[in-house]
């Protein structure tokens, strides 16, 4: 054998203990990772509940946060500190050495949660409840401080199960507090879902019954950033919670509607709560705020303000009479007032009474159609019926068939007497030959259906206030409104003496009758060019065709008419209702054609007056440019706006001084119904359009101008305005 040593064997056993104690006196050299401080959880099938802290260190004096964390299992949710209409909220209890102090729950906003006709208030999925805890100033560095906790809290799902839980942590004591990483973000988090202060200015107005409104002004309030709210009360007796709150927003401000709970006799002094706002992108937002709530004092005032649009409202009722809207069936009501001259008092009476009815409850029917949709959430407003091209088309086939009645094609009624058988196609009321009641109001709702696309002088303010008001209040302008509208007949039926003075019926009657078919006809080619805007050129077909229906059906009734004979008139009477028919069967495809893209349509501007289509974000821009800018809030279907647009704003006057003063000027299209265009009237007090705004290059507030325009007003709105700062433009306003 070689003289060699031996070479020392090691089993592999031996080599894999020495590797394992050279790996152990290495990781002796690097400190241990620090564990979340989060307690040992406390878990039933309908949530998991610990205790944590933001801290992996804390520091002698200085506050830190600990929070129950709670995680909800699906479709279970626990309460806020006014948990609502039903359930408790949770409760934390700390033993802390002593020395330590705790504050109370920093509790997040939290969210509606209907269950039946109930409403609670709290929160689902997962929820930190954060509160502060001051450690003792002598804590020595090195030690721990303990902190225990007894919580309770209380989870609902179809039933409600209370738990509990006992929860304990050791947090180290450094000279200087340390962040745990793990749980920092959660508790950053839960920060930022706490309400903020309010930065406007805030109170209550108590109203009459249980009604009252939530009122803040200030900056950065404005349609474009406030698309929902809703307050959460802190006492939980003094609103009703599951009642709706209406929200009303305009540049500047908000009023959101309130209702005092049954059980609660007067509201307090104060009202404290957070109010949850939803902008128009989605983003939530919290506000914690305290409201004064407005004394008795302020009744009288809200009594004053109703009287004020009662007043405003008969005026503009009053002068919608003038309005282009209504031209048609003036001309219809001036064949019944022609016909009345000589007849007896009581003849007269009925005629002029039933127009007044009819003009009357049909606005009562809209005033409550318009709070019913906006109770159901809709942001109705005034002329929103013409919003739908279905109706359109249904009112242009309407105007064709009176049209056709009063040229002679046919009649409804023994004797085909014109006013009577005008009436009757409104209502679809048989008459007899002097007219009846029912017809004569018939003919009131008509009126009232083709005044919609109109907004009259003080009709807007009457409106706007109307819709702020409660309901009975609100019904109340309305019924002002019509009486307004029927003021003339109202007149004629109080004073039938009045009758004598009109014209004696004569042959003229006849040829009066048949040329006022025209402003029928008119009215209905006006509207199939309102439905062009609205759905396109397949909407324009479909008008088209049911006007051949309704001229098919006007045709044979009137060729039975004149063969005479029952039969005949039953054959006649027979195709008139299934052309009827028919045309109704189309009115279901009538859809709203989609609009060009707002890109496209900023990039070519209305040839005939250079506006941009409308919107915050453009009206945004142009303002952070310093220019001033010209709001346009219009409709296809309004006759007041058209008007306006080719009387005043496109005068070269007008155009010579946006363009030496570059004006901006936005469209705002309201045809076919845009909710933003409907936010944008709200939000300066209008239920429909016209509206026009002018917005200075200063960065100040709009001036709102009259619904009626003229050049001289435009110009004048300008100087006053200082656009441009031209002379020319003041002298041309001047001499205007």
């Amino acid at each position: 054998m070689s003289g060699a040593p031996p070479v020392p064997f090691y089993p592999a056993a031996m080599r894999l203990f020495l590797a394992a104690l050279a790996l152990l006196a290495a990781l002796g050299a690097v400190p241990p990772p620090a564990l979340a401080l989060e307690s040992a959880p406390v878990v039933s099938p309908r949530a998991t509940a610990t205790l944590a802290a933001e801290a992996a260190a804390v520091a002698p004096d200085e506050p830190f946060r600990i929070g129950l964390r709670l995680r909800l299992a699906p479709g279970w949710h626990t309460y806020w500190k006014n948990a609502g209409d039903a359930g408790a909220p949770p409760e934390i209890m700390l033993r802390l050495p002593e020395g330590a102090a705790a504050g109370p729950i920093e509790w997040p906003a939290p969210q509606r949660i209907p269950y039946g006709p109930l409403v609670n208030f709290g929160y689902q999925g997962e929820v930190l409840l954060p509160l502060r805890v001051t450690p003792p100033a002598g804590l020595a560095p090195g030690g721990s401080l303990p902190v225990e906790a007894e919580a309770t809290w209380l989870v609902c799902e179809q039933i409600c199960i209370p738990e509990t839980g006992r929860f304990r942590l050791d947090l180290p004591v450094a000279a200087a507090a340390r962040p745990d990483p793990a749980l920092a973000p959660l508790f950053a988090a839960a920060e930022a879902a706490q309400p903020r202060p309010a930065p406007w200015a805030a109170r209550v107005e108590a109203g009459p019954g249980r009604a009252a409104r939530l009122l803040l002004d200030g900056p950065g309030l404005s349609p474009a950033t406030v698309r929902e709210a809703f307050f959460f009360p802190d006492a939980p007796d003094a609103l009703d919670h599951a009642a709706p709150q209406r929200l009303t927003v305009r540049v500047g401000g908000l009023a959101l509607a309130l209702t005092r709970a049954e059980s609660a006799a007067a509201l307090p002094g104060s009202l404290s709560g957070v109010l949850a706002i939803t902008d128009g992108g989605g983003r939530r937002a919290a506000f914690a705020l305290a409201a004064p709530v407005a004394a008795a004092a302020a009744a009288p005032a809200a009594a004053s303000a109703l009287w004020q649009a009662i007043g405003l409202a008969l005026l503009g009722g009053l002068l919608l009479n003038l309005m282009p809207c209504v031209f048609p069936v003036l001309a219809m009501k001036a064949l019944g007032l022609a016909r009345l001259a000589g007849a007896a008092r009581g003849a007269v009476r009925r005629e002029a009474m039933g127009y007044t009815l009819g003009v009357v409850a049909a606005f009562a029917a809209l005033g409550g159609l318009l709070l019913g949709l906006r109770a159901a959430g809709a942001a109705a407003g005034w002329g929103f019926q013409f919003t739908a091209p279905a109706f359109v088309a249904g009112m242009a086939w309407l105007m064709l068939a009176v049209g056709l009645n009063l040229a002679g094609v046919y009649a409804l009624g023994h004797g085909g007497a014109p006013v009577a058988a005008a009436a009757n196609v409104a209502g679809g009321i048989a008459a007899r030959r002097h007219g009846t009641l029912l017809g004569s109001a018939a003919t009131g709702v008509l009126a009232v259906l083709l005044a919609t696309p109109c907004t009259a002088p003080f009709m807007a303010a009457a409106i706007g206030a109307a819709l702020a008001m409660d309901p009975a209040a609100t019904l109340a302008v309305f019924l002002a409104l019509g009486l307004g509208l029927a003021a003339p007949s109202a007149a004629l039926a109080a004073a039938p003496g009045l009758a004598r003075a009109l014209p004696r019926p004569g042959p003229w009657m006849e040829r009066l009758r048949q040329g006022l078919a025209f402003p029928m006809f008119g009215a209905a080619a006006w509207l199939v060019w309102v439905l062009a805007q609205q759905a396109g050129p397949d909407g324009v077909l479909v008008a088209l065709l049911g006007g051949v229906l309704v001229g098919f059906g006007a045709w044979a009734l009137g060729a039975a008419q004149r063969a005479g004979g029952v039969r005949a008139g039953r054959i006649g009477a027979g195709l008139a209702l299934a052309a009827a028919l028919a045309a109704t069967a189309l009115l279901p495809g009538l859809t709203v054609a989609p609009s060009a893209s707002a890109a496209a349509s900023a990039a070519a501007p209305d040839a005939a007056d250079g506006a941009e289509p409308w919107s915050e974000a453009r009206l945004a821009a142009l303002r952070a440019e310093g220019r001033p800018v010209f709001v346009n809030a219009t409709a296809a279907w309004c006759l007041s706006c058209q008007v306006n647009e080719r009387v005043a704003l496109r005068a070269a006057a007008v155009r010579a001084a946006f363009a030496a003063g570059r004006v901006a000027y936005l469209k705002a299209d309201w045809t076919r119904g845009d909710p933003a265009v409907g936010a944008l009237l709200r939000a300066h007090g209008r239920e429909g359009v016209p509206l026009y705004l002018i917005y200075p290059a200063d960065g100040g507030p709009p001036e709102v101008l009259p619904q009626i325009l003229t050049e001289g007003i435009v110009l004048r709105a300008l100087a006053a305005a200082g656009v441009g700062g031209s002379a020319p433009v003041a002298e041309a306003a001047a001499r205007r």
